[in-house]
Protein backbone atom coordinates (compact mmCIF):
# COMPACT_ATOMS: atom_id res chain seq x y z
CA UNK A 1 0.00 0.00 0.00
CA UNK A 2 1.65 3.29 -1.03
CA UNK A 3 2.12 5.72 1.30
CA UNK A 4 -0.37 7.96 0.23
CA UNK A 5 -2.92 5.62 -1.42
CA UNK A 6 -6.38 4.91 0.38
CA UNK A 7 -8.10 1.49 0.51
CA UNK A 8 -10.33 2.18 -2.46
CA UNK A 9 -7.17 2.98 -4.69
CA UNK A 10 -5.21 0.02 -2.87
CA UNK A 11 -8.08 -2.19 -3.40
CA UNK A 12 -8.52 -1.41 -7.16
CA UNK A 13 -4.79 -1.76 -8.23
CA UNK A 14 -4.24 -4.96 -6.48
CA UNK A 15 -7.57 -6.88 -8.09
CA UNK A 16 -7.33 -5.73 -11.50
CA UNK A 17 -6.58 -7.68 -14.31
CA UNK A 18 -7.78 -10.89 -16.46
CA UNK A 19 -11.17 -11.92 -14.46
CA UNK A 20 -10.14 -15.45 -14.49
CA UNK A 21 -6.65 -14.77 -13.00
CA UNK A 22 -6.10 -15.31 -9.28
CA UNK A 23 -5.17 -13.42 -6.48
CA UNK A 24 -3.83 -15.44 -3.61
CA UNK A 25 -3.42 -13.77 -0.29
CA UNK A 26 0.42 -13.86 -0.02
CA UNK A 27 0.26 -11.31 -3.20
CA UNK A 28 -2.52 -9.30 -1.70
CA UNK A 29 -0.84 -9.08 1.96
CA UNK A 30 2.91 -8.77 -0.56
CA UNK A 31 0.53 -5.32 -2.39
CA UNK A 32 -0.33 -3.67 1.09
CA UNK A 33 3.95 -3.17 1.41
CA UNK A 34 4.37 -2.12 5.17
CA UNK A 35 0.84 -1.62 5.65
CA UNK A 36 0.10 -5.18 5.93
CA UNK A 37 0.71 -5.54 9.39
CA UNK A 38 -1.61 -2.81 10.40
CA UNK A 39 -4.43 -4.77 7.88
CA UNK A 40 -3.88 -8.31 9.49
CA UNK A 41 -3.33 -6.92 12.50
CA UNK A 42 -7.22 -4.72 12.14
CA UNK A 43 -8.90 -7.72 11.00
CA UNK A 44 -7.41 -10.06 13.40
CA UNK A 45 -8.77 -7.41 16.77
CA UNK A 46 -12.21 -7.13 14.78
CA UNK A 47 -14.04 -9.76 16.81
CA UNK A 48 -12.47 -8.45 20.26
CA UNK A 49 -14.14 -5.26 19.63
CA UNK A 50 -17.65 -6.48 20.37
CA UNK A 51 -18.80 -8.37 23.83
CA UNK A 52 -19.40 -11.83 22.87
CA UNK A 53 -18.33 -14.24 25.99
CA UNK A 54 -15.89 -16.31 23.66
CA UNK A 55 -13.67 -17.86 26.41
CA UNK A 56 -10.34 -16.73 25.74
CA UNK A 57 -10.95 -15.32 22.39
CA UNK A 58 -8.88 -12.21 23.17
CA UNK A 59 -5.67 -15.14 23.45
CA UNK A 60 -6.51 -16.74 20.27
CA UNK A 61 -6.51 -13.96 18.71
CA UNK A 62 -3.66 -11.63 20.44
CA UNK A 63 -0.62 -14.59 19.62
CA UNK A 64 -0.71 -14.60 15.88
CA UNK A 65 -0.79 -10.66 16.09
CA UNK A 66 1.96 -11.08 18.83
CA UNK A 67 3.87 -12.60 15.88
CA UNK A 68 2.76 -10.58 12.95
CA UNK A 69 4.28 -7.61 15.16
CA UNK A 70 7.55 -9.28 15.77
CA UNK A 71 8.08 -9.80 11.90
CA UNK A 72 7.50 -5.83 11.96
CA UNK A 73 10.13 -5.16 14.28
CA UNK A 74 12.68 -7.64 12.42
CA UNK A 75 12.18 -5.34 9.95
CA UNK A 76 10.25 -7.42 6.76
CA UNK A 77 8.65 -5.10 4.61
CA UNK A 78 5.59 -7.44 4.47
CA UNK A 79 4.48 -10.79 7.41
CA UNK A 80 5.43 -13.86 6.24
CA UNK A 81 2.42 -16.22 6.16
CA UNK A 82 2.04 -19.93 6.54
CA UNK A 83 2.23 -21.24 3.07
CA UNK A 84 -1.46 -23.14 3.70
CA UNK A 85 -2.84 -19.47 4.39
CA UNK A 86 -0.67 -17.87 2.05
CA UNK A 87 -1.50 -20.05 -1.23
CA UNK A 88 -5.35 -19.57 -0.81
CA UNK A 89 -6.52 -17.66 -4.11
CA UNK A 90 -9.62 -16.06 -5.25
CA UNK A 91 -10.50 -15.45 -8.96
CA UNK A 92 -9.96 -11.71 -9.71
CA UNK A 93 -13.13 -11.41 -11.46
CA UNK A 94 -14.73 -12.01 -8.01
CA UNK A 95 -13.10 -9.77 -6.02
CA UNK A 96 -14.13 -7.10 -8.64
CA UNK A 97 -17.45 -7.83 -8.15
CA UNK A 98 -17.56 -7.62 -4.65
CA UNK A 99 -15.32 -4.70 -4.66
CA UNK A 100 -18.16 -2.79 -6.56
CA UNK A 101 -20.52 -4.17 -4.09
CA UNK A 102 -18.92 -2.47 -1.49
CA UNK A 103 -17.52 0.58 -2.68
CA UNK A 104 -20.11 2.59 -1.39
CA UNK A 105 -19.70 1.78 2.02
CA UNK A 106 -15.82 1.81 1.69
CA UNK A 107 -16.46 5.76 0.31
CA UNK A 108 -18.95 6.10 3.63
CA UNK A 109 -15.89 4.75 5.76
CA UNK A 110 -13.33 6.79 4.14
CA UNK A 111 -15.13 9.78 4.66
CA UNK A 112 -14.94 9.86 8.06
CA UNK A 113 -11.49 7.96 8.05
CA UNK A 114 -8.98 9.92 5.55
CA UNK A 115 -5.47 11.37 5.69
CA UNK A 116 -5.47 14.48 8.19
CA UNK A 117 -3.41 16.30 10.85
CA UNK A 118 -0.43 13.87 9.78
CA UNK A 119 2.11 15.03 12.26
CA UNK A 120 0.16 12.67 14.37
CA UNK A 121 1.60 9.76 12.04
CA UNK A 122 4.82 10.65 10.87
CA UNK A 123 8.36 10.48 12.24
CA UNK A 124 8.71 9.62 16.44
CA UNK A 125 5.24 9.42 16.93
CA UNK A 126 4.62 7.04 14.47
CA UNK A 127 7.34 4.78 15.75
CA UNK A 128 5.47 5.74 19.33
CA UNK A 129 2.41 4.66 17.94
CA UNK A 130 4.03 1.45 16.97
CA UNK A 131 4.97 0.90 20.23
CA UNK A 132 2.14 1.68 21.96
CA UNK A 133 0.02 -0.68 19.46
CA UNK A 134 2.22 -3.31 20.45
CA UNK A 135 1.74 -2.63 23.73
CA UNK A 136 -1.75 -2.80 23.49
CA UNK A 137 -1.14 -6.10 21.91
CA UNK A 138 0.61 -7.72 24.58
CA UNK A 139 -2.37 -6.67 26.82
CA UNK A 140 -4.79 -8.12 24.69
CA UNK A 141 -3.05 -11.70 24.32
CA UNK A 142 -2.82 -11.53 28.24
CA UNK A 143 -5.47 -13.80 29.97
CA UNK A 144 -6.37 -11.00 32.22
CA UNK A 145 -10.58 -11.12 32.73
CA UNK A 146 -12.22 -8.10 31.98
CA UNK A 147 -9.31 -6.46 30.40
CA UNK A 148 -9.52 -6.95 26.45
CA UNK A 149 -12.28 -4.71 25.20
CA UNK A 150 -10.65 -1.51 26.02
CA UNK A 151 -7.09 -2.69 24.21
CA UNK A 152 -8.96 -3.88 21.46
CA UNK A 153 -10.36 -0.75 20.66
CA UNK A 154 -7.35 1.25 21.07
CA UNK A 155 -5.61 -1.28 18.69
CA UNK A 156 -8.29 -1.01 16.35
CA UNK A 157 -8.02 3.05 16.10
CA UNK A 158 -4.44 2.61 15.64
CA UNK A 159 -4.70 0.68 12.68
CA UNK A 160 -6.74 2.84 11.05
CA UNK A 161 -4.62 5.55 11.92
CA UNK A 162 -1.83 3.45 10.01
CA UNK A 163 -4.08 2.54 7.08
CA UNK A 164 -5.15 5.84 6.33
CA UNK A 165 -2.74 8.16 7.63
CA UNK A 166 -5.01 9.67 10.27
CA UNK A 167 -4.02 11.65 12.90
CA UNK A 168 -7.70 11.86 14.38
CA UNK A 169 -7.84 7.83 15.06
CA UNK A 170 -4.35 8.07 15.58
CA UNK A 171 -5.69 10.27 18.74
CA UNK A 172 -8.30 8.31 19.51
CA UNK A 173 -6.15 5.42 20.10
CA UNK A 174 -3.55 6.98 22.02
CA UNK A 175 -6.50 7.95 24.68
CA UNK A 176 -7.89 4.67 24.58
CA UNK A 177 -4.30 3.02 25.24
CA UNK A 178 -3.80 5.49 28.30
CA UNK A 179 -7.25 4.05 29.52
CA UNK A 180 -6.15 0.48 29.26
CA UNK A 181 -3.02 1.06 31.22
CA UNK A 182 -5.15 2.33 33.79
CA UNK A 183 -7.93 -0.15 33.63
CA UNK A 184 -4.97 -2.97 33.53
CA UNK A 185 -3.12 -1.93 36.38
CA UNK A 186 -6.23 -1.29 38.48
CA UNK A 187 -7.54 -4.57 37.51
CA UNK A 188 -3.70 -6.34 38.43
CA UNK A 189 -4.02 -4.34 42.13
CA UNK A 190 -7.84 -5.62 43.39
CA UNK A 191 -7.01 -9.04 40.97
CA UNK A 192 -4.67 -10.76 43.71
CA UNK A 193 -7.15 -8.85 46.52
CA UNK A 194 -10.34 -10.10 45.55
CA UNK A 195 -8.77 -13.30 45.23
CA UNK A 196 -7.47 -13.69 48.86
CA UNK A 197 -10.69 -12.51 49.73
CA UNK A 198 -12.95 -15.61 48.30
CA UNK A 199 -9.93 -17.89 49.78
CA UNK A 200 -10.72 -16.22 53.66
CA UNK A 201 -14.37 -16.81 52.82
CA UNK A 202 -13.94 -20.56 52.05
CA UNK A 203 -11.93 -21.04 54.97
Amino acid sequence: MRENESILPTLDRLFSGPRESLLSVAQFIEGLETRSYAFIVLALVLPNCIPTGIPLLSTVTGIPMVLVVAQAYLGRTAPQLPDLLGRQALQRGRLQDFLVRMRPHIERIEAGIHARQGWWVTGLRRRALHVASSLMIVILALPIPFDNLLAAWSILFFCLALLENDGVMAMIGWLLALATLAWTTLLLVIGPLVAIEIVRGMI
